[in-house]
């Protein structure tokens, strides 16, 4: 056995099977979640979640309330602690936390039980912290991931959430049988697709390594599920290249912030494959008339195959490309901050930051060593 720490790359490159894997046991997986959820009738859907976990979240949310037909609210921690809270009776409410070690989303478990709510925990780590504070605690499917800076722990909620939607669909009679087969028929595909684009990924990198390891700021545009993609993607870029990093959707992005664009900027589009498609490409290639350290994610024959990776595969439901578009990010953030040498963070942050004020219990040290 190898003594060689694992990184995000390890994750990465091992995604494809997690995923397959959680596929083929949808039921199994999700099924304690799905029991509680059809209990009664629904109003709405809460995520309380943040970091990655709000980004996964994120990503998944259209494929929720398209295959749900509820309203899918997500919320941050401390938001839902602060005052957001205002709980319809008949509202489904869970939080989030891959480590199970987030003090936030602990708090806002205890939260819940004073509320009288049922306190249920999504997690990787059904014995962290999370089983003492949880009514219910369930493991979403990631499986194991020590790395902080985590790439699995997205892919598999985002995965979950979408087999949660599509099972207790069907228990709820918003999904019917033939639907399930063909959206669990796409996603078995998903583990190939991930690896496509992990290769296109590459290619990419390679091509453009002097612009991807020169980057000042990067505005990461997008909608829907694009915009979660982009979302991840911001902090990913952010966290590990250590470098001004945000994500928009797409409007939001040319009715404001677009004014600081300049030729040293770096602007990354992800087109949604839906109503958003033609929009994300006109801001790509508006982008492009300003600087040329810009890129998209896109089919369109309107762009540039040298500054596009392109999805080869058929594309039935693209609320669900956040399960192998995700790499995208994750590999350009590794290895831009391996040849950047930043994997170090500043010796302030490290000294006084991390003394200063704590996100974790004690148990990450055990359950996220690297």
């Amino acid at each position: 056995m190898s003594d060689t720490k694992p990184t995000m790359l390890t994750y990465i490159e091992q995604t494809p099977e997690q995923l397959k894997r959680n596929v083929e046991r949808a039921e199994e997986l999700t099924g304690a979640l799905v029991d509680l959820y059809v209990q009664r009738p629904r109003h709405a859907i809460w995520i309380v979640a943040c970091g990655s976990s709000f980004n996964g979240a994120l990503c998944a949310r259209y494929f929720m309330m398209r295959y749900l037909k509820r309203e899918v609210k997500i919320v941050p921690p401390a938001t839902f602690i602060f005052g957001e809270h205002d709980l319809h009776e008949d509202d489904f409410v869970f939080v989030i936390s891959q480590s199970g070690c987030s003090t936030n989303s602990i708090q806002a478990l205890d939260l819940l039980r004073e509320l009288g709510i049922t306190a249920i925990g999504l997690t990787g780590n059904v014995e962290s912290d999370f089983k003492d504070h949880a009514d219910l605690v369930v493991d979403y499917g990631v499986g194991e991931e020590t790395v902080g800076y985590v790439t699995k722990g997205v892919a598999t909620l985002a995965q979950f959430l979408m087999l949660f939607a599509i099972e207790a669909g069907v228990r709820t009679g918003t999904v019917t049988p033939e639907q399930r087969v063909a959206l669990l028929d796409e996603m078995a595909d998903a583990p190939r697709r991930h690896e496509a684009v992990q290769q296109a990924t590459w290619d990419l990198y390679r091509r453009h390594i002097a612009d991807f390891t020169s980057m000042t700021v990067v505005n990461h545009v997008g909608f829907l599920q694009a915009y979660g993609i982009a979302s991840e993607g911001a902090l990913k870029f952010g966290e590990t290249i250590q470098i001004p990093s945000f994500a928009y959707e797409g409007e939001e992005w040319i009715h404001g912030p677009n004014l600081q664009l300049t030729p040293n900027y770096t602007v990354v589009c992800i087109d949604d494959f839906g109503p958003g498609s033609e929009r994300a490409v006109d801001i790509y290639l508006a982008a492009r008339t300003v600087t040329d350290h810009a890129f998209i994610i896109s089919n369109s024959d309107r762009v540039d195959d040298d500054h596009a990776i392109r999805l080869p595969f058929d594309i039935a439901e693209p609320l669900m490309m956040p399960l192998y578009v995700l790499p995208f990010y994750q590999i350009i953030a590794h290895q831009a901050t391996t040849d950047l040498h930043r994997w170090e963070k500043h010796p302030l942050f490290e000294e006084r930051f991390r003394k200063a004020i704590s996100t974790k219990t004690d148990a990450i040290d055990t359950i996220m060593p690297n």
